[in-house]
């Protein structure tokens, strides 16, 4: 059975639909920067998804190949994430989607170093005949958060967002959105094949003590 991150770690990816406070520990991704709306479709964003799995894929199917990674264990790609921020706003203007700057998400297991990496970004170069040169190995030390289970379409989470938000001021944190600590998204579902009212997205906001 491949080891799949959404069930082995229920408190990164699969939160409750109320709000609770987490401590998210470092981790290493593949990771495409970009600008601009996430709905054009020949956007930035849209290329950038494209990006981060061909590099997900090449870096799992390795086991068939003749780069063998030490530590390999079969696993289930997990899923896309992504952080997000606008210049001058704290927290998110969904009203804005074009001044959105972001940076696309896919985690990597921890037996993949940064040679395995960049052997992935080659491999998939010639493979695929692409130009994988935006990709980056992206480590982030997400540290304390509140968190909380959206359902329902991405411009309706700021009732979530305002839910996060009261309940950690109840419980004595204060919102830490910073240049290096990101408003963050990790997608349950794929928006082309799932109605937006049952979209789930973990909404997650780092936070700190008063």
């Amino acid at each position: 059975m491949a080891f799949d991150y959404k069930k082995e770690y229920k408190e990164f990816y699969m939160p409750k639909g109320t709000p609770s406070i987490v401590t998210v520990p470092k981790m290493n991704y593949i990771a495409v920067r970009g600008s601009g709306n996430p709905n054009d479709e020949d956007g930035e964003y849209k290329q950038a998804i494209g990006l981060l799995y061909g590099i997900a894929f090449t870096i799992k199917m390795s086991k068939k190949g003749d780069h063998q990674i030490d530590g390999y264990f079969d696993y289930v790609v997990p899923p896309l994430e992504g952080f997000w921020w606008q210049d001058g706003v704290v927290g998110v203007d969904y009203a804005n989607k074009g001044s959105f700057q972001w940076i696309s998400v896919i985690r990597l297991p921890d037996f993949v170093t940064k040679e395995d990496f960049d052997w992935a970004v080659r491999e998939a170069t010639v493979k695929k005949k692409q130009d994988f040169s935006k990709v980056e190995l992206f480590t982030y030390d997400e540290g304390l958060c509140v968190q909380c289970m959206h359902i329902g379409s991405y411009d309706d989470e700021p009732a979530t967002v305002e839910a996060m938000h009261r309940f950690m001021e109840g419980q004595g944190y204060v919102l830490d959105i910073t240049n290096q600590r990101m408003h963050h998204e990790i997608y349950l579902s794929d928006a082309r094949k799932v109605a937006p009212e049952k979209l789930k997205t973990v909404v997650r906001h780092p936070i700190k003590k008063v």
